[in-house]
């Protein structure tokens, strides 16, 4: 059985809750987009953990059957999208490590603000992780060598994240931690779409 060390806080992925506060099935989003309809080269540079230089505003769709619009949304790609009240939330208290980038969603509206995590922390505890998987040379990935392919049922080692109250995990950047504190200050702001899962 794993056990928590509670001399350190704890931390929690955030993931997207695919149902809105009522119950009925929260919408999705599709893209990012350009200025002229296009889907992005790059999309991932949104979820590597690195500062952007600002660039024009990218826009999201509204997939159908449209959804009940709730206020953190993470596309099918990766990214987070949020509204002002969560930027003003996290200037409130101080958070570091974090970028908001405006962003459109068509035909609903804003501001909104793609909530690009700036620092990668290197801290999975393998021996936790109820599985892991690295990319090997044979995989035919050379740039993936040594990271990971696969986490199940993730757990970090909390003595190695520096203090940092946000960041993504090294070697698997699809993953979005955030402190106990961002976790209980989302919730008593009743900031819809949030799911927590302890690491």
């Amino acid at each position: 059985m794993n056990h928590r060390d509670t001399s350190y806080p704890m931390y929690f992925e955030l993931a997207e809750n695919l149902y809105a506060p009522d119950g009925s099935d929260g919408w999705v989003l599709q893209g990012p987009f350009d200025e002229h309809g296009a889907r992005i080269a790059d999309p991932g540079q949104y979820c590597r953990g690195q500062y952007l230089e600002a660039a024009e505003p990218l826009t999201f769709r509204i997939a159908q059957p449209a959804g009940t619009p709730v206020e953190f949304n993470i596309s099918p790609v990766g990214i987070p999208i949020v509204p002002t009240r969560v930027v003003r939330l996290f200037e409130r208290m101080g958070i570091q490590d974090v970028q908001f980038l405006p962003t459109k969603i068509a035909s609903h509206p804003g501001p909104w603000f793609i909530l690009n995590v700036t620092r990668v922390v290197r801290c999975i505890d393998d021996a936790r992780c109820r599985a892991v998987m690295y990319w090997k040379p044979e995989d035919g990935e050379p740039k993936k060598v040594g990271t990971y392919r696969a986490v199940h049922g993730m757990r970090i080692d909390p003595a190695k994240t520096e203090g940092a109250r946000i960041f993504r995990t090294w070697g698997w950047r699809v993953a979005l931690v955030v402190s106990q504190d961002i976790k209980d200050a989302l919730e008593q702001e009743h900031v819809t779409g949030t799911k927590f899962i302890e690491v």
